[in-house]
């Protein structure tokens, strides 16, 4: 039972949770795989994973359209963020031919609690949202790469991830089934 006065916010319980769980996750990878780039490889595979069954979520519940340029796929992204992480990272630096940009973060509430150490220098410890966006985005015809360019746990001023558009997928109709 909680003390007569006081109330606790659900959303930043439970937004604290799971920044620890996140944590615990990557913490269990690394005494699993022992080997950095492994792990990073591992964080991007499980994004994917959630990637590809998020984005149907993600369509429910903002009744979302079909994208008509990447700006607006762009947008519909940094509004992903405000609805599952509760962050709106700033769109930025644009490619002059329009297929790249960077979604920027003052704050991210993964890397809450945490410090790398030393020996964990190359750890792409939000490497999960790379994958995350690539397994939606793929869910929805789009291929694309994401990669971390700049990062607050390494001592950037702010989290940069960069996402490129690479080309429109096709529906493939296997052999034999015209």
């Amino acid at each position: 039972m909680s003390r007569p006065g006081t109330r606790l916010d659900s959303k930043k319980v439970n937004s604290e949770l799971f920044t620890l769980t996140y944590g615990a996750l990557v913490s269990q990878l690394m005494k699993d795989y022992e080997n950095v780039d492994d792990v990073n490889k591992q964080l991007e595979r499980m994004g994917y994973n959630i990637g590809i069954r998020l984005i149907e979520d993600f369509l429910a519940k903002t009744g979302s359209g079909r994208c008509y340029d990447f700006r607006d796929t762009a947008e519909k992204i940094q509004a992903g963020f405000r609805l599952y992480l509760g962050i709106t990272p700033t769109l930025a630096n644009w490619s002059a031919s329009g297929d790249e940009f960077s979604l920027q973060f003052e704050a991210n509430p993964l890397t809450e609690f945490v410090e790398l150490p030393d020996h964990c220098l190359n750890l792409k410890y939000c490497n999960i949202l790379t994958g995350v966006l690539r397994g939606a985005l793929e869910m929805v015809q789009m291929d694309v790469s994401s990669t971390f360019v700049q990062d607050h746990l390494k001592g950037d001023s702010c989290t940069e991830l960069r996402v490129k558009f690479i080309k429109r997928l096709e529906d493939a109709i296997p052999a034999g089934e015209d």
